[in-house]
């Protein structure tokens, strides 16, 4: 059996809505796909290199658990840096996808400093967007999930798509996340990944790829995963 190894950052402090739940799903996924998927949690960074992982997830946290995070992320910044932009593909939510940035503007106008990996920024405000999310990708079809985020994103990189219900990045530009060679991040909770197989099988694919080991292009039986995907759609289109 072909193994890939995921990198958790600071499980123990970026959990926010359950996001350990798209571990859970890569695992699953991998392992329908004969894939054996090795999970390392790194909560401290110092001799931290990435020669061994193929994937890395970082979740979302709050303010204070998010700025002790990217503490500990800033020892390995540039090694993770050229992991990205070496095709290493990876999964950031909320917090874990605003810090990748330059900068995090507080309500209260503070400037937090972020890793500075990719050049765009976030400013917060004290309302917050929430509530379900549908997205219309050219690469991933229909993605949906919840936001809850006073964060506004502002970049020029590629999104995961055009948000049709909700608010994505900020309240302007209807994008949510950004896709950026094998990278996504995204404000989506719930977590994104059990509801998005398209995703899950994106991270695995480009892992296998960049490792040169098969990814067996096999269809899997994705039924309870639409019939959740379909849920909130439905939802969404109750409502309008």
């Amino acid at each position: 059996m072909n193994e890939l190894t995921v990198y958790h950052f600071m499980p123990d402090k970026l959990n926010l809505y359950s996001d350990i739940g798209n571990i859970i799903a890569l695992k699953q996924r991998a392992k329908w796909r004969n894939i054996k998927l090795n999970v390392v949690d790194i909560n401290e960074t110092e001799g931290v290199t990435l020669d061994e992982c193929d994937i890395f997830f970082i979740g979302g946290g709050s303010d204070r658990e998010q700025s002790l995070a990217t503490a500990e992320l800033s020892k390995i910044k540039d090694t993770l840096k050229a992991a990205i932009e070496d095709g290493m593909p990876g999964l950031t939510v909320c917090g874990g996808y605003q810090f990748l940035g330059t900068k995090y503007i507080t309500p209260d106008g503070k400037e937090l400093e972020g890793l500075g990996i990719l050049d765009f920024y976030t400013t917060s405000q004290k309302e917050r967007l929430t509530g379900d999310i549908v997205i219309e990708s050219e690469t991933f079809g229909t993605i949906v999930g919840f936001e809850n985020h006073g964060g506004r994103t502002h970049h020029d990189f590629g999104t995961l798509g055009h948000v049709t219900h909700g608010y994505g990045n900020n309240d302007t530009d209807k994008k949510e996340g950004i896709h950026y060679k094998n990278l996504l991040g995204t404000y989506l909770h719930g977590p994104i990944l059990p509801k998005n197989h398209e995703l899950t099988d994106y991270l695995l694919e480009k892992a296998c790829e960049r490792k040169g080991i098969p990814f067996e292009p096999r269809e899997l039986d994705n039924t309870e995963e639409e019939a959740a995907k379909r849920v909130i759609v439905d939802r969404v289109k109750k409502s309008k």
